[in-house]
């Protein structure tokens, strides 16, 4: 092949003239798929979404012309580096995602690469039939990759890898043969045919004792499946060939019958070892998963039988008490081989809660427990499930050895152990060491009889190594195969056949070597921002698509499904940007227009804090992103307008012209012109303005009750309330209300400190940080006696705010980190201040939406045991309201931002039961229900006020 890193005169122009999919050659789309969730990087030319099998032949031709070589691209959750490439990458995700047929009576599947498996899932659902293999990715993967790597997942001891479950398969060769693989030579061109026979004729001997019988083997190409004695299986031993052998178009797959209810048994053990040594123990009893987990990376979760290590054995049955009849007599017979302790979970949710830290832990186990960055790159090995206990105790020697750590978990029912291992890959001392590790842990599990590889495919992270395995002529007959089905060397060079080397294009090579000049403190990564944005490892939950449960990330990417407006995709440009001169495809640093774009969609939500497994804060980057972007240079006008919105509001109070501003809004092209300028969507309403702020009112309030000073005996009569500016200008009713409340629950409410209280929350959203840390530090200086007491904030924007900016833009602050501590929610103020108040009861249905801030900061646990105490009943809503602080007002971003309460809020208020109440704390999902849909949304304390009979106009209902 030609050198793929020089300038391809003509190769855009020739893909764009003869493809009928989209073509980007541009920095956004290359800096995207520099990486998928392994250690390695390498930077494409371009990529090219094909909307069909012909056009996948027209990039196909056009790059043989060109001589660039081409990798196959799906969810780009390959965790061993085989979705990376410097050609063209065809990305399947875009349009080639269809669901062509499912044949119910022949449990088969008919669908396009694209495929996100739990789109397939959902589909055969609705005849009672799945997909057996179900990676931890499931809401994110595609099928095209899982018949790539021939992905498995926790169903596998029932049900099979991909290989298992692949019918027929039509693939195109990087030289445009079209092939139709199933069982047998037929479908195959004749000069393939020929030459796989001939090899398959010459090798008999070698095939048929060269490969280890182990269900996790999922190294190297699966030659022997061409033995005549295994049907002469092409299709399943083209899966797993990681896109080296030809270009997936269509596939047939089997499905198999969905069990009527599960039952999931919770098995404890003193540790791993005797927990992998138990685990094939339990598959006579026909589980459906055998998972283990230890408690290093299980940490604090309630409900866990007594144990250093668990054991998840879920079952199935045709009705919930035959599930759990058999979950049970698997719990007593794994108690008496020894486990220490039992519980069986039969409600979907308790199951759910448990299996989301399961599927979480790729993610989770990226950072050790004292912070330490961990890597994958050993993340599957396999060894039989018998030798599974031995194998664990001699892994956990050799990690000692080497001064490494490590929190294996995984598929312990067939052997296969995932494991993220604290590597220096960002000093030459530790990829030398992540290099020795390597070949010695490869030694311990060939010595147990097992595979490099037990789930995720070589890649680049193993397959130097194989050899190792199969001895040099075996790898020389892979050789034989690459060359046959693809003379060229075109599709994905260095991966699997002729490999790179496992310590070659490491990602982290490019970065900065020291910490870059920011100005939040990143305490979670030493306060290192480079460090911060490797916490994205790629496994990409950020492009769950579904609606179900409560979580909210990523609002944007599930309006737009593009990239670039995923948690992952702006972690990838920021690390591109970071790279910088060292090689990044991001060249003008903080000044990036590519990087500025992709972060204009953020919400700044904060979900991904709190949803994605490694914690990445992308609303924070976002903020720091925007402050050094537009330092010294004009914003745009709604930074302006919104971002100094407690100044223009504090302005409009104190001229008592709250009313004329109201008058002048009513006005239509008063209004329009007041948008315009200001930087706000045409289609949105401006609030209105209160006609008394909140502060007065309370003023009056404590005059009135107490004269000119209120006597205070105690602090736990004293009910500090922070003023925010959204319930002081704009609802007041809310605090009202919440005075009520708590003076019915005995406290008397000041505020604290002096005048001009701000957390600001606007001028962080808008990057706007030298503000903004100026406002905090006046804050601070004016809390005075009020510091380090309980502090009620009512808007859960403001008080995330004061949680987490606040002591990470002034981390030498101590009265910062003081004052961030003390915050409260309504609801998690009256738990911890007035345990003995009786709230009244209400007994009607509830509807509405947590805060996103609230859901990724703060927690709604206390304000869903004050719904249960005062009989509101039903869940709120996930995802985000779309409205966001000023993400909703700014212009160009109306269309987004509806989008994003059309996903569930809207839908949930529009379908509730007459008589529901609609809850919404925040004042943005308040005013996003108002707008969209003409309902008033209360906050908890508005509620509560109404029922303890509060006259209207101070709290009740208007």
């Amino acid at each position: 092949m030609a050198d793929p890193l020089v300038d391809h005169d003509g190769l855009p122009a020739a893909l764009r003239a003869t493809v009928r999919g989209d073509v980007d050659f541009g920095t956004t789309a290359r800096a995207l798929t520099t990486m998928d969730a392994s250690n390695y990087r390498r930077v494409p030319l371009g990529v090219v979404a094909p909307k069909d099998a012909d056009d996948v032949a027209a990039a196909l031709a056009v790059c043989r012309e060109h001589g660039v070589p081409v990798v196959a691209r799906g969810g780009g959750t390959s965790i061993a580096g085989q979705a990376t490439g410097v050609g063209v990458v065809l990305d399947f995700t875009r349009h080639m995602n269809a669901i062509v047929r499912i044949d119910p009576d022949a449990r088969t599947a008919v669908v396009q690469p694209g495929v996100v498996l739990d789109e397939l899932r959902t589909a055969a659902g609705a005849h009672g039939l799945t997909f057996g293999p179900d990676p931890s990715t499931h809401a994110r993967c595609t099928l095209g990759g899982m018949i790539g790597n021939n992905a498995c997942g926790a169903h596998s001891v029932a049900w099979g890898t991909t290989a298992d479950n692949v019918r027929a398969l039509d693939v195109l060769t990087y030289a445009g043969e079209r092939a139709r693989l199933g069982q047998g030579w037929d479908g195959l061109p004749s000069r393939l045919a020929d030459g796989l026979r001939a090899l398959v004729d010459g090798e008999l001997a070698r095939l048929r004792t060269g490969f280890p019988e182990l269900p996790r083997r999922i190294s190297g190409y699966a030659l022997d499946a061409l033995l005549p004695e295994r049907g002469i299986d092409v299709a399943r031993a083209f899966t797993g060939s990681e896109g080296t052998l030809g270009v997936l178009t269509e596939a047939t797959l089997r499905l198999v019958e969905t069990p009527g209810a599960r039952a999931l048994a919770v098995l404890g053990y003193a540790d791993e070892s005797a927990a992998a040594d138990a685990a094939p123990l339990l598959l006579p009893y026909g589980p459906l998963t055998v998972e283990g987990m230890a408690a290093d990376l299980v940490g604090d979760v309630p409900g866990l039988p007594k144990g250093g290590a668990w054991l998840f054995a879920e079952v199935g049955g045709a009705t919930p008490d035959e599930a759990a009849a058999r979950a049970a007599a698997l719990s007593r017979a794994a108690v008496a081989d020894g486990a220490a302790g039992h519980t069986v979970v039969t409600d979907p949710r308790g199951q759910r809660a448990l299996w989301r830290v399961r599927e979480d832990a790729a993610g989770i186990a990226t950072r050790m427990a004292d912070g330490s960055e961990a890597w994958p790159g050993w993340e599957d090995c396999a060894v039989p499930p018998a030798r599974l206990g031995a194998y664990l105790r001699e892994f956990r020697a050799l990690l000692a050895r080497h001064g490494l750590r490590g929190a294996p978990y995984g598929h312990f029912g067939d052997g296969c152990v995932h494991v993220r291992i604290d590597f220096d890959l960002l000093g030459e001392a530790g990829v030398r060491r992540f290099r020795e590790f390597s070949g010695d842990l490869a030694d311990l599990v060939l010595a147990h009889g097992g595979s490099l590889s037990g789930e995720h495919g070589d890649g680049q992270a193993r397959a130097e190594l194989l050899s190792r395995m199969y001895g040099p002529e075996l790898v020389a007959l892979f050789e034989c195969v690459k060359d046959l089905w693809d003379p060229a060397g075109g599709l994905n060079p260095g991966i699997l056949a002729r490999p790179h080397r496992l310590d070659e294009n490491l990602r982290f090579a490019v970065l900065p070597r020291r910490p870059v000049p920011v100005e939040f403190g990143y305490p979670h990564d030493g306060g290192d921002f480079t460090a911060a944005v490797r916490r994205c490892v790629g496994v990409a939950k950020c492009r769950d698509t579904s609606a179900a449960g409560t979580g909210v990330m990523c609002p944007s990417y599930r309006v737009t499904r593009e990239e670039r407006h995923s948690t992952r995709g702006r972690a990838r440009l920021l690390h591109e940007m970071l790279a910088g001169e060292r090689g990044g495809v991001v060249t003008d640093g903080w000044r990036s227009e590519e990087v500025r774009e992709a972060l204009d969609l953020c919400l700044s939500c904060k979900g991904c804090r709190s949803d994605c497994p490694v914690g990445v804060d992308m609303a924070t980057y976002k903020a720091e992103f925007l402050h050094h972007h537009y330092a010294g240079r004009l914003r745009p006008a709604g930074h302006y307008a919104m971002g100094w919105l407690p100044v223009w509001l504090r302005v409009v109070a104190a001229a008592r012209l709250g009313s004329v501003i109201n008058a002048a809004f009513r006005v239509g092209s008063l209004a329009a012109l007041s948008k315009r300028v200001a930087g706000v969507a045409a289609e949105r309403e401006l609030p209105e303005l209160a006609p008394e702020t909140f502060t007065r009112w309370l003023a009056g309030r404590v005059r009135a009750r107490h004269g000119d000073r209120l006597e205070v005996r105690s602090s736990d009569q004293v009910a500090v309330l922070w003023p925010d500016t959204f319930t002081n200008h704009l609802t007041p009713s809310v605090g009202r209300a919440a005075v009520r409340v708590l003076e019915a629950a005995g406290k008397e409410v000041v505020l604290p400190g002096s005048r001009g209280l701000c957390c600001g929350l606007t001028w962080v959203s808008t990057g706007q940080l030298d503000h903004a840390r100026k406002v905090m530090r006046r804050t601070l200086d004016r809390v005075g006696p009020a510091l380090g007491l309980p502090l009620l904030v009512l808007e859960p924007s403001c008080a995330a705010t004061l949680r987490t900016d606040l002591p990470e833009l002034l981390p030498d602050d101590p009265r910062a980190a003081e004052l961030a501590a003390s915050v409260r929610t309504f609801a998690q103020y009256l738990e911890e201040r007035a345990p003995d108040w009786e709230p009244p009861r209400l007994d009607r249905p509830v509807v509405g939406q947590t805060h996103c801030h609230q859901h990724a900061v703060l927690g709604d646990a206390a304000e869903r045991r004050l719904r249960e105490r005062i009989g509101l009943t039903g869940e709120l809503s996930g995802g985000c309201c779309g409205l966001a602080g000023n993400f909703g007002f700014e212009r160009g971003h109306y269309e987004v931002s509806v989008a994003c309460a059309e996903e569930q809020l809207l839908p949930s208020v529009r379908e509730a039961p007459e008589g529901a109440e609609v809850l919404a704390d925040g004042f943005s999902c308040r005013t996003q229900l108002e707008q969209l849909a003409g309902r008033r949304g209360r906050h908890l304390a508005e509620v509560l006020a109404e029922a303890l009979g509060v006259p209207d106009g101070e709290g009740g209902r208007k």
